[in-house]
């Protein structure tokens, strides 16, 4: 046996690749490009020779700051690419190698470029907004003065008494101080103040003057016709404008602080009309001058960050490995003479050869006189853990290691759960309509994957297709189970044959008849005119046809008629539809469909027979054979995750394993629940009425007891008598000589360790540091060893019990499952569809429609994945799988994300 397991060929998933520790020492001016190499190649985890250092105290600190601003410059330009609404190439010009040193330069000439360019745009948009915002004050305010000419002032105090809000709005300010002030005026008579506000603001502005003036002011509104850009978000802002009446100097003051307050921006509008069209003909035109400027400045703009943008991908991606490969220099330390760079880390085996090529590619490409010293080392330290995976099997090892990464060469759970899981699935979503609805799914996923691989999904979506091969195969069990369970939205049908049962009398034919009648008479038909369509090349839409068989089925069908005769057929199949559903719902009152069945020939070849549908005992038959088929599942299980905990122990050469756990775990696992899904399986095959829980039960209370009509088979209760006794031995198998005969090696390998051969300088002088030569041991702790022992062994004894009912879970939620679809069809779909009525047929479609699709399909399909996830971790897992090791974390510019920038 052992020579038949020792021939296997090796399986790369099933253990974890063999990795060596390697050292490196690498002269400074070959350094970068190695690094580099070593990048693209991917295969070398470099270890933190510096971790008691912080950052800043590194040595290649400076070009990685250099590298970070350099990130910082390029997301600026990348945020103002996406806020001028320009694309960034997504296949970017090739540019000829350029240094760092150059790429920083050019960057920051852009960057410069850019500020100034929307520094100017800000003072442009800036003057801008307050031209356009005078203009409108111009428009709207003249009507407010018109109305209240009998009370105007005199233009050169009115404009000698408005005020600015704004320090920055120089240009008109000065055009009117220019021409239109005269010069100090008195302080009496009725005053005003014109100005714009944001409309979201007016209530409170007007309430707080109001308040302020204690009512002695005329408000008057009136809203803008054109909205005004905010230069800050860039938004469009609707406007009011508004023109204060009041008197007096302390009220003027008032109402400029609350104009200041508000945002508001007061602006002068002169009495007389003539000038009044004469400022409004230079504001015009100066909005004219500038806005041909703004148009000027964002061409200019966007023709920069579009030079930009050609190659912005590749100067992203060249910042970002130059800081991953400082970063990955920044582990290494210098030698002694200051010349080399020492490093160390872990590869696997099988990339030594392309690790070397790359390093001697790196010697000669720098032209350096000293080449790469690659040499393996001895570690005590366990390796990091790395498994080969592909599109296929990497959502199964993230499944695995979301649990815990697998230690070192233990064995890989991912290799049987690519295949358990999605059964295990499917035995709780076991329904071949669902399947295929997810195997649809999972089909558009895939049809996708190019496309969906490059976009940026959200978190669901991503998480989705991720394991678009995890539903693939779920799907597939789903209607492998559903075909076993014959369910099809839980309604039965006679795939295989006709049923193992018939009636007593002729009375009780109302599920088989009908249910066939109806989908023929539907999806039967439908699916011949496909064929007829495609034998005489027809065009006609069978949209049409289909969805006006049941809206209008004595309409003329013209070009859509395929053959003679057809309308009068669709209106007998409708008629016949529509038969078939009080056929199905109101049975006979003999009721014999349920009472009256007797079997006559062998049973139903594949599956559950569809008779057991809608009989009295439908809900104990399939309680029963699904509870047993779980358990039957569960001691499978975890016998295979006990035979992996062999493996792992042969591997390892550790016999204590085998000896003290593995055998004893085997012989009380299947002394008790080996032996109930062997009376199971025998209780199937011959037919018996034999109470299982009884000999259960009573195999512990009373033994010696006659079984009686619960025996099986000869010799039973003997058999069960040395059972029991094996499993009560094998109790302190597990718990009492392992931990004493790991005592007694201890004692014999160390007792005459003081008394040893002395070793010599020079072999002490070629040991390596980390040497696994070196004599690594901890104190043996008795206590310790013999307690964590007795806890291994009382979880394993109350975990068999445990959770060989855990796998009752596969009965319970495919129960639950059948149970639902059944409420839903019944209570929902055919309820509806036995009124005659379309609106509540339509409305009963929907409701189960969207009953199907975000409760039997995502809310179940997440419980039972999320159940057979638990079957797995711990009830699976937990028989041989540690978990407590490392990823395998190579240096890899493929791995580098914007994280790393």
């Amino acid at each position: 046996m052992e020579k038949f397991i020792d021939n296997l060929p090796p399986m790369d998933l099933m253990r974890s690749e063999k990795m060596s520790f390697v050292q490196l020492i690498i002269p400074v001016e070959s350094s970068h490009r190695a690094i580099s190499y070593l990048g693209q190649l991917g295969l070398l985890q470099f270890r933190d020779l510096n971790a008691d250092k912080s950052p800043f105290q590194r040595t290649f600190v400076n070009q990685v700051k250099r590298c970070a601003e350099m990130s910082r410059k390029l997301r600026f330009f990348k945020d103002q690419i996406n806020k001028a609404g320009l694309v960034s190439s997504s296949h970017p010009v090739l540019q000829p190698d350029i240094d760092l040193e150059d790429l920083e330069m050019q960057l920051a000439e852009h960057e410069h470029e850019l500020i100034e360019m929307n520094s100017n745009s800000d003072k442009l948009r800036q003057s801008y907004n307050e031209l356009l915002e005078f203009k409108i004050v111009l428009q709207k305010a003249c009507g407010f003065l018109v109305s209240s000419h009998g009370h105007a002032v005199p233009d050169e105090r009115e404009l000698q008494e408005n005020v600015y809000s704004h320090d920055e709005y120089v240009e008109a300010a000065s055009l009117l101080e220019q021409e239109m002030r005269p010069g100090p005026s008195n302080q009496s008579g009725l005053r005003f103040i014109s100005g714009i506000i944001c409309k979201s603001k007016i209530l409170r502005f007007e309430r707080m003057l109001f308040r302020a003036t204690r009512g002695n002011m005329l408000f008057n509104q009136a809203s803008a016709d054109e909205q005004i850009m905010d230069p800050v978000s860039s938004e469009m802002i609707e406007k009011t404008v508004f023109v204060v009446f009041f008197s007096g100097e302390q009220a003027r003051t008032k109402i400029l602080k609350i104009c200041e307050a508000f945002g508001a921006n007061c602006y002068p509008v002169p009495e007389d009309i003539t000038k009044q069209r004469q400022i409004t003909r230079e504001v015009s035109s100066r909005l004219t001058d500038l806005e041909a400027t703004l148009d000027a400045g964002i061409r200019h703009r966007n023709k920069a960050l579009a030079s930009v943008g050609v190659h912005l991908a590749q100067w992203i991606n060249m910042v970002r490995r130059e800081k991953g490969v400082y970063d990955t220099l920044n582990m290494l330390n210098f030698d002694v003479t200051k010349k080399c760079l020492v490093g160390e880390g872990w590869c696997p085996i099988f990339a030594k050869t392309q690790i070397q090529e790359a390093l001697q590619r790196a010697s000669f490409d720098s032209s350096s006189q000293v080449g790469i010293i690659f040499h393996p080392m001895d570690s005590v330290e366990s390796p990091p853990t790395y498994f080969r995976t592909n599109i296929f099997t990497s959502p199964y090892q993230e499944i695995v290691d979301a649990y815990g990464v697998a230690r070192y060469q233990e064995a890989n759970p991912a290799v049987y759960t690519t295949i358990i899981f999605p059964f295990l699935f499917a035995v709780m979503f076991g329904d071949w309509g669902h399947g295929i609805c997810l195997l649809l799914g999972a089909l558009v996923l895939i049809a996708r994957e190019s496309k969906l691989n490059t976009q940026k999904l959200g978190s669901f979506m991503e998480m989705l297709f991720g394991g678009r091969y995890v539903l693939l195969l779920m799907s597939l069990f789903s209607i492998y189970c559903g075909l076993i369970y014959n369910e099809f939205f839980c309604v039965p049908f006679h795939i295989f044959g006709a049923s193992a049962y018939k009636c007593r009398d002729s009375s009780c034919r109302y599920q088989f008849v009908p249910q066939m009648i109806f989908l023929n008479s539907l999806f039967g038909y439908l699916s011949f005119l496909i064929v007829l369509k495609w034998c005489t090349g027809s065009q006609a839409d069978l949209y049409h046809v289909m969805i006006y068989m049941f809206l209008s089925p004595t309409e003329n069908l013209g070009e859509n008629q395929l053959f003679w005769g057809q309308r009068p057929l669709q209106i007998v199949l409708l008629l016949l539809a529509l038969i078939a559903v009080p056929w199905m719902l109101f049975p006979k009152p003999s009721d014999a469909h349920t009472v009256g069945l007797v079997k006559y020939k062998d049973p139903y070849p594949f599956g559950v027979d569809p008779s057991w549908r809608g009989s009295r005992s439908e809900l104990a038959f399939l309680n029963s054979l699904k509870m047993k088929m779980s358990i039957l599942f569960g001691v499978v299980h975890m016998n295979l995750g006990i035979m992996l905990s062999y493996f792992n122990a042969r591997f390892f050469g550790s016999s204590l394993d085998i000896r003290y756990q593995f055998v004893p775990q085997m012989i009380f696992l299947n002394s008790l629940f080996g032996y109930l899904s062997f009376l199971i399986v025998l209780k199937w095959c011959t037919g018996s009425q034999a109470d299982l829980y009884h000999v259960m039960i009573y195999m512990f209370l009373s033994p010696t007891e006659n079984l009686g009509e619960n025996q099986l088979f000869w010799g039973q209760r003997p058999l069960q008598i040395v059972l029991l006794l094996l499993a009560l031995i094998a109790v302190p198998w597990m718990l009492f000589p392992k931990p004493f005969i790991l005592k007694k090696l201890y004692t014999e390998r160390f007792q005459g360790r003081s008394y040893g051969l002395l070793n010599n300088s020079e072999m002490d002088l070629e040991l390596e540091p980390d040497s696994a030569r070196q004599n690594h041991h901890e104190e043996f702790n008795f206590t310790e060893v013999f307690v964590h022992q007795m806890i291994h062994s009382i979880e394993f004894i109350l975990g068999s019990v445990s959770n060989t009912a855990s796998y009752l879970r596969l009965w319970a939620l495919s129960l639950a499952h059948s149970e639902l679809s059944t409420v839903f069809y019944e209570k929902v779909l055919l309820l509806a569809w036995g009124y005659d009525n379309l609106v509540i047929r339509l409305v009963g479609l929907a409701v189960f429609a969207f009953a199907t699709a975000f409760i039997l399909l995502m809310m179940e399909s997440l419980s039972a994945f999320l159940h057979a996830l638990r079957l797995h971790w711990v009830e699976f897992q937990n028989k041989f799988y540690h978990g407590d090791g490392y990823k395998f974390k190579p240096f890899s510019f493929g791995s580098l994300t914007e994280d790393d920038e």
